[in-house]
C-alpha cells in the first residue's frame, strides 16, 4: 500500500512538473500608436484556445503561453484594429494599435441589416448601452422617457410593474393599435418588460416610412429594434449590476379633512334653509358624527392606505469564449413592492446567448429567454378612500376593523386588506427564443436563416370575500383564468454586398411567416363556501358557475426586397418594396404591397466643403414610403354566434344569436403613406451634432369600430372608412460643452411638435357619439364650455337659463339664449401636447459623475379625476375647492346645495366641465450621481471596474395642478412615485 502511494505521488509530481515546464509566462504592455497613451481594458487571447488576458489600468498584461511550437496572441479592443502577433522566444511585448476609424463611424442596426450612421437614409434614432444605463428601470422604456425625438413615453399607472404608453409620431389610427412594433434579436417580440436593460447592447428607432416599409404592415406606428449583448474572446467577463431604492407618493391630492368636510356639509344645508348655526348641527349630523366633531376626530383615509414601497434589482452577467464561440449570459431579479399593500412584483429572468462559428462559411446561434412573474394585483381603493365622511374611523373601541364603519352605507376601504379577504395574483411563464443559421455562399453573398419561437403560460386566480370593495357584502366570488401563447416565426434573408470602385451595392431579399395562436379558458362561481379554498376548488361555489374557453389563430407571410445604392460616400439610395398577407383580413383583400423610396446627399463629401473646416458633417435626406396596419381582432371579418339564455315555457334550453359585431366581408388594410426630409450635422469637429426632421403622414382607410343602429339587431361593425394626418418637426441635438482631462461636460436638448387631426370620417361627419371630430384629434374632450359661476347681480340673466346665482355658468355658443347640447358643446381640450421636449447633461470629474434629465410635456388638457370628487349635498367627502357662497363669490366652484344630487350637476347642471384642466407639465426625470474609482483601485480588489452611485427619480414636478404629477393622465389612482435608489455597477 506505502508503495503505491509512493508511486501515485511520485507520477502526480511528475505531471505537475511536466505540465509547469510545458507553459511560460509572457508579459507585455499596449499602448496608443498614434498617442503612446495606455490602453486599459485590452483583450489579449491565445489564437485558437481559451487562454487569455485583459491589460489593467497601465496597460499591462500577464500571460501563461505554451512554452515550445508557434503561439499567437490576438489583441482586440473597441475603436482599433486589432491586431495578431507571433510571439517567438519574446517574454516581453510593447504592442501599439492603430485606430480604426471605420468602427469610430458608429454603426446602425436597420431592418434585415446594419449600415454606417454616415450612410442611414431614413429617420433614425441611436441608442447606445451607456445611455440605457443612465436611468436604471424595470422597463426599458421608461429609461427612454424624453431621450427620443418623436417618440413620446408615459407612464400609465404607478402600480408595481406597470407599464408605459408608446406613440411614434402620433396617433394614426382610431381604433386600431397606434404602438410601435418591437424587434429583438431579428424576431418580433412585443413583450418589452421582460428584456432586461443590463442585457441590451443597442436600441434603434425607426420613424419614418422608409425605414419602417421593411417591416410592411407590422411598421406602420414605427419599429424599436433591440440588439441584445453578446460574447467575446478571451477570458470570461462578469459584470454585477444592482441597486435597491424606495418609493413614495410625494405628488398626491388630499381630499377634504374633518373640518373642511364639516363646513360643506353646514354650507350645503344652509342653502336649503336647514341649518344656519352649529346649534342646527344635529339636524345634518348623526351623534356619533357630533360627537367626533367636538373630539377633533379627522380620519386621512389615503394615509391609511398609503406606505412607502421598494424597487430593487440584481443582476449578474457572465460573458466570453473563443475565436470561434462566443457566449453571453445572465440572471435578473426585479422586486418591486407599490404603494399600496397586497400590490407587488417579483420577476425572475435567465438570458442565454450563443455564438458558434462552424467553419469559414457556416456560422449559427442562439439567443434566448426565460421570464417569470409572480404579481400581487388589488383593487383600487382610493375611489372609496377619498369619498367616505372623514369624521369616521375605521376600527371600533375594541380595534376591530369596522366592515361598514358607523353602519354607513360605505364600506371600509381598508376591507380588502383582511386575511385572506381578497387575492388577485397573476403568475406569467414566458420562453423567447431565436435561432439562426449563416452561410457565406461567397464573399459578396449571404444567406441567413431565423427561427424564432415565443410561448407565454399566464394564470390569473381572483377571489373576493363577500366583505370586500368589489363584492359590498354580497357573497363571495372567484375564477380563474389560463392563457396560452405560441408564436412562430421563420424569415429567411439573402444579403448581396460588393464595391465596385466608387459605387457600393448592397441588396436584401426576405421571405417571412408569422403564426400567432392563443388559447384561453376561465371558470368562475359565487358563494365559495370554505374562504380558504380561495380561487381553487370551483365546485364547490354553488351559485352562477360558469366556464368559457376560447381559441384564436392567425398568420402572416411576406415577401421583401430592398436594393441600397451609394456612390462614392456622397450620393445614398434606397429602395424597398414588401408584400403582406394576413389571414386576418377578408378574401380579396388579404395582400398589400408597400414600397419606399430614400435619397440621401452627404453634402460633406462635396468639394466645395473642403475649406469649411467648422462643419464636419452635413447630410440632407428626403424619404416617402407606405407601411399598412391589420391590428384588428382576428374573425372580424366573421360573424360569431353566442349562446344566450332561452327556455320553452319553464323548460331551460340552449339558444344561439349573433354576437354584437357582424362580420365585415370586404374588410382590408390600414394604409399610411409617409414623406420626411431630414437635415443631420455635426460642428467644430463633432462637438456640436444634431439632427432635424419634418414628416406628413396621411392615413387612410382607416379600421374603424362603427355604432350601428339598434334595429340592426348588431351594435357595431368594423370597416375601413375615415383618414388621419399626422404632421410634424423633430429637433435632437448634443453638444460636447466642455472636454479637458478631468472634466467633461455634456448637453442633450430633444423638441418634438406634433399636430395629430382626423379628416375624414364616414359619410355622416363627426362622430359625437365616440368623439370623433374632423379637424382634431384622435383623443379629445367635448363639452360645454365653463366660464365661471353665476354671481347675485346676474340672478335675472340666470333665471333666463335655469339657473341660480352660485351654479355653474356656461357660455351661450350660438346666442340663442338657450344651452343645447346639439348647439353649445365643444372641443374644449385633447390628450395631445402641444409639444414636448427634454433637456440632459452628463458632467464627469475624475471618477464622479453627475447627470440631470428634464422632461416636459406643453398643451395637453387633463380630464382631472380629482375635480370629480365633488359632493354637494356633503354627503360623500370631497375635494377641496373654493366654492361659491353668498360670502365667497366664487368663480372657480358652484354652492354646494343639499337638494342636489351629485349625479344632476354632473349631468344637468355642467358640472363635468369641472374636471378640465391645463396639464402642462415640466418635471425633473432623474438625477444621478456616481462615482467610478480608479482602475488600479478596482484591480488591487481583483476588479476591472467598480462604480456606486445614488439616484432620484420624478424628484419634481412643476405644472399648473398642485400636488399632481400630471403623468398620471388625469386618473388619481395608484400615484406615479417618487424613486430614491443606491445602486452599484460591478466588472470582474
Amino acid at each position: 500500500m506505502r508503495n503505491s502511494l509512493l508511486l501515485g505521488t511520485l507520477v502526480l509530481g511528475t505531471a505537475v512538473s511536466a505540465v509547469a515546464q510545458q507553459t511560460r509566462q509572457l508579459q507585455g504592455r499596449v499602448l496608443d500608436g498614434a498617442s503612446g497613451e495606455t490602453l486599459p481594458g485590452v483583450t489579449v487571447v491565445v489564437k485558437n484556445t481559451t487562454t487569455g488576458a485583459t491589460t489593467d489600468g497601465d496597460g499591462r498584461f500577464s500571460l501563461a503561453v505554451p512554452a515550445t511550437g508557434d503561439v499567437v496572441l490576438t489583441f482586440s479592443y473597441i475603436g482599433y484594429v486589432p491586431q495578431t502577433v507571433n510571439v517567438g522566444s519574446q517574454t516581453q511585448l510593447k504592442i501599439a494599435l492603430k485606430s480604426d476609424e471605420k468602427a469610430l463611424d458608429e454603426v446602425v442596426v436597420i431592418g434585415y441589416g446594419q449600415v454606417k450612421k454616415s450612410d442611414v437614409t431614413g429617420a433614425i434614432v441611436s441608442v447606445k448601452e451607456e445611455d440605457l444605463k443612465k436611468v436604471p428601470s424595470a422597463n426599458v422604456m421608461e429609461t427612454l422617457q424624453g431621450r427620443l425625438p418623436g417618440v413620446d413615453i408615459t407612464r400609465t399607472s404607478g402600480s408595481a410593474g406597470s407599464g408605459v404608453n408608446i406613440a411614434v409620431r402620433g396617433n394614426r389610427s382610431i381604433t386600431a393599435q397606434n404602438g410601435p412594433l418591437f424587434i429583438v434579436d431579428g424576431v418580433q417580440y412585443n413583450s418589452i418588460q421582460d428584456i432586461n436593460p443590463n442585457d441590451i447592447q443597442s436600441m434603434e428607432v425607426l420613424k419614418d416610412a422608409a425605414s419602417t416599409a421593411i417591416y410592411g404592415s407590422r411598421g406602420a406606428n414605427g419599429v424599436i429594434i433591440v440588439t441584445t449583448k453578446k460574447g467575446a474572446a478571451g477570458q470570461p467577463r462578469v459584470t454585477v449590476n444592482s441597486y435597491y431604492g424606495v418609493t413614495d407618493a410625494v405628488y398626491y391630492p388630499r381630499v377634504s379633512d374633518a373640518a373642511a368636510y364639516v363646513a360643506q356639509k353646514r354650507e350645503a344645508n344652509r342653502t336649503t334653509g336647514t341649518w344656519s348655526s352649529p346649534a342646527d348641527d344635529a339636524k345634518i349630523f348623526t351623534p356619533l358624527e357630533i360627537q367626533n366633531i367636538a373630539n377633533g376626530v379627522s380620519t386621512n383615509w389615503m394615509d391609511m392606505l398609503l406606505r412607502q414601497g421598494v424597487q430593487q434589482e440584481h443582476q449578474i452577467g457572465l460573458s466570453g469564449g473563443s475565436d470561434k464561440t462566443k457566449f453571453y449570459t445572465s440572471f435578473d431579479y426585479f422586486n418591486e413592492k407599490g404603494l399600496f399593500r397586497m400590490d407587488d412584483l417579483n420577476r425572475y429572468s435567465i438570458r442565454f446567448n450563443l455564438d458558434q462559428e462552424i467553419n469559414a462559411k457556416v456560422r449559427v446561434g442562439l439567443q434566448s429567454q426565460l421570464t417569470y412573474f409572480n404579481q400581487n394585483r388589488r383593487r383600487d381603493p382610493t375611489n372609496q378612500a377619498n369619498k367616505i365622511n372623514p369624521l369616521l374611523t375605521p376600527y371600533d373601541e375594541k380595534g376591530n376593523l369596522e366592515v361598514f364603519p358607523n353602519a354607513g352605507n360605505f364600506i371600509n376601504p381598508l376591507i380588502d386588506e383582511q386575511p385572506g379577504n381578497y387575492q388577485n395574483n397573476v403568475r406569467t411563464t414566458r420562453t423567447f427564443t431565436t435561432a439562426y443559421a449563416s452561410y457565406q455562399i461567397l464573399p459578396s453573398l449571404n444567406l441567413r436563416s431565423n427561427l424564432g419561437l415565443t410561448l407565454s403560460n399566464n394564470r390569473t386566480g381572483i377571489y373576493q370575500g363577500a366583505n370586500t370593495l368589489d363584492r359590498n357584502g354580497s357573497v363571495a366570488q372567484s375564477s380563474y383564468g389560463t392563457d396560452f401563447l405560441t408564436n412562430w416565426s421563420w424569415e429567411n434573408i439573402l444579403n448581396y454586398s460588393k464595391t465596385f470602385g466608387n459605387h457600393s451595392l448592397t441588396a436584401t431579399g426576405v421571405t417571412s411567416l408569422l403564426t400567432f395562436n392563443t388559447e384561453n379558458s376561465t371558470a368562475q362561481g359565487r358563494n365559495q363556501l370554505l374562504d380558504y379554498q380561495g380561487y381553487y376548488a370551483l365546485a364547490n361555489a354553488n351559485q352562477q358557475v360558469g366556464i368559457n374557453s376560447g381559441y384564436v389563430d392567425s398568420k402572416l407571410i411576406s415577401f421583401t426586397g430592398r436594393v441600397q445604392y451609394n456612390f462614392k460616400s456622397r450620393y445614398l439610395l434606397t429602395l424597398t418594396g414588401r408584400s403582406d398577407g394576413s389571414s386576418v383580413l377578408a378574401p380579396g383583400n388579404k395582400w398589400a404591397f408597400f414600397p419606399s423610396a430614400a435619397v440621401a446627399w452627404r453634402i460633406i463629401e462635396e468639394d466645395f466643403m473642403k475649406d469649411l473646416s467648422l462643419v464636419t458633417d452635413l447630410k440632407l435626406r428626403a424619404s416617402y414610403g407606405r407601411a399598412g396596419n391589420y391590428d384588428i381582432p382576428a374573425y372580424s371579418t366573421q360573424s360569431l354566434l353566442v349562446r344566450i339564455p332561452f327556455a320553452f315555457g319553464e323548460t331551460s334550453s340552449p339558444a344561439y344569436a349573433f354576437a354584437n359585431r357582424i362580420g365585415n366581408k370586404e374588410l382590408g388594410w390600414e394604409l399610411s403613406n409617409t414623406l420626411n426630409f431630414g437635415l443631420d450635422f455635426a460642428l467644430l469637429n463633432n462637438r456640436l451634432t444634431g439632427t432635424v426632421d419634418v414628416y406628413d403622414t396621411r392615413t387612410k382607410d382607416l379600421l374603424l369600430n362603427r355604432v350601428l343602429p339598434a334595429t340592426t339587431g348588431y351594435s357595431v361593425v368594423t370597416e375601413n372608412a375615415g383618414r388621419t394626418r399626422n404632421r410634424g418637426i423633430e429637433v435632437g441635438l448634443n453638444a460636447l460643452a466642455i472636454e479637458k482631462d478631468d472634466f467633461r461636460w455634456n448637453v442633450g436638448l430633444t423638441w418634438f411638435k406634433n399636430k395629430e387631426e382626423i379628416t375624414e370620417l364616414t359619410v355622416s361627419g363627426n362622430d359625437i357619439n365616440n368623439r370623433w371630430f374632423i379637424g382634431s384629434p384622435v383623443s379629445v374632450f367635448y363639452d360645454y364650455e365653463k366660464i365661471g359661476v353665476w354671481q347675485t347681480d346676474e340672478a335675472d340673466q340666470a333665471k333666463q337659463f335655469g339657473q341660480k346665482p352660485g351654479q355653474i355658468k356656461v357660455r351661450d355658443l350660438n346666442g340663442d339664449g338657450r344651452i343645447t347640447a346639439t348647439d353649445d358643446r365643444k372641443v374644449v381640450g385633447t390628450t395631445v401636447p402641444k409639444w414636448s421636449g427634454s433637456f440632459n447633461t452628463d458632467f464627469s470629474y475624475k471618477g464622479f459623475d453627475l447627470s440631470l434629465q428634464l422632461f416636459a410635456r406643453v398643451g395637453q388638457t387633463l380630464n382631472y379625476e380629482y375635480n370629480g370628487f365633488f359632493d354637494p349635498q356633503g354627503i360623500e367627502n370631497s375635494s377641496v375647492q373654493n366654492y361659491w357662497t353668498p360670502e365667497n363669490p366664487s368663480n372657480d366652484y358652484p354652492r354646494p346645495d343639499a337638494s342636489l344630487s351629485k349625479s344632476t350637476l354632473r349631468n344637468a347642471l355642467y358640472g363635468t366641465t369641472l374636471d378640465y384642466v391645463n396639464g402642462s407639465y415640466a418635471k425633473l426625470r432623474a438625477a444621478t450621481l456616481g462615482y467610478t474609482f480608479p482602475v488600479g483601485l478596482a484591480s488591487r480588489l481583483h476588479m476591472s471596474s467598480l462604480r456606486v452611485y445614488v439616484q432620484g427619480k420624478n424628484l419634481y414636478t412643476l405644472s399648473h395642478i398642485d400636488n399632481y404629477d400630471p403623468e398620471r393622465g388625469g386618473a388619481i389612482t395608484t400615484p406615479i412615485p417618487r424613486v430614491l435608489t443606491a445602486g452599484i455597477n460591478l466588472g470582474f
